[in-house]
């Protein structure tokens, strides 16, 4: 399933790490948002991370999923992820 993770940290060393835990689970995305293509499992991963990453009394995490028959419209310049085409999990 498609989702929009994104997150507003205050303090930088967790906004390093945040970006951290997100761009494990990304395919994309620019600053602050990125779309992920998870499963259920990966999903409960991805948020147990984030919870022991951000301070709740002053960061923000959102964990969007796409309803899979809507139609995506974007706008702009996109970039192309910075990650590769292939992936090895071992």
């Amino acid at each position: 399933m498609l989702h929009i993770a994104a997150y507003d940290v205050t303090d930088p060393k967790r906004l390093r790490k945040a970006l951290d835990v997100v761009k494990n689970y990304a395919s994309g995305g620019q600053k602050s948002v990125y779309e992920c293509f998870l499963t259920e499992a990966e999903r409960a991963r991805l948020i147990c991370e984030m919870e022991a990453v951000i301070d709740a009394r002053q960061d923000r995490f959102l964990l969007l999923r796409l309803d899979p028959r809507a139609r995506i419209i974007t706008f702009g310049i996109a970039q192309p992820p910075a990650e590769p085409t292939l992936y090895y999990v071992g």
